[in-house]
């Protein structure tokens, strides 16, 4: 198994813990239902989720592109959680990537909303009768980034289930990114490997997720 990237600078701020949180990379990396791209993902989330702006996304960014994750996939990703975990950290990560050395936005482009469909949509209209000017604000940044280049629907959703683990937003906005990854080719195996690597970031969180998102056993059974 590959080295995991700041072990040594792990070691130097403390050698058992060091041991530790490499076993528990280790646990991620080797995980067998998702990409080498969604592990370096749920990572690169979790950052933002704590935040964890320093030495941990630092870590992480190296991991992923040692792992032939684009700069711009990781740009990319950022620019889609931005309205799930808030402008502001984004912004501050944006700082960050530029200091560790990461290569200008190669995209330009200015953005093409596209009117959310199937799951999407559905999320919206259940908004309408509660809150019209959130659904109108939701719809809005919904259009905006699920059908851009750079990242998949899996990868995006993926993704929006780490930030519902970690805020345990453990209701309408889970349901709705596990729908979308299931519609995109994710499995319960996808989703419980996702699940177990999140865990590396609070196990009581993965837990309470872990009951609301995976099918539970019948009594007796």
């Amino acid at each position: 198994m590959p080295p995991l990237a700041g072990a040594d600078a792990l070691t130097a701020l403390d050698p058992v813990f060091a041991q530790l949180a490499v076993g528990a990379g280790h646990n991620l990396w080797g995980l067998a239902h998702l990409t080498m791209r969604e592990k370096a993902f749920i990572c690169l989330t979790a950052d933002l989720c704590h935040p964890h702006l320093d030495l941990p996304l630092a870590m992480h960014v190296q991991m992923a592109l040692a792992n032939g994750v684009e700069p711009e996939a990781i740009r990319e990703l950022y620019r889609h959680l931005a309205p799930y975990v808030g402008y502001p950290i984004v912004v501050t990560a944006f700082q960050r990537l530029t200091e560790l050395g990461l290569p200008a936005a190669q995209d330009d482009k200015p953005v093409e909303p596209t009117p959310p469909t199937g799951p999407l949509a559905r999320a919206v209209r259940a908004l309408e009768d509660i809150g019209p000017g959130l659904a109108t604000f939701t719809e809005d940044q919904l259009a905006q980034r699920w059908t851009r280049p750079h990242l998949s629907i899996r990868e995006r959703a993926l993704a929006c289930l780490v930030v519902d683990v970690f805020y345990q937003t453990l209701g309408p906005s889970l349901r709705l990114h596990a729908e979308l990854a299931r519609s995109a080719g994710a499995t319960d195996e996808t989703l419980r490997d996702l699940l177990r690597g999140v865990a590396e970031f609070g196990m009581p969180r993965a837990w309470a997720a872990a009951q609301a998102l995976l099918p539970q056993p019948r009594e007796g059974a």
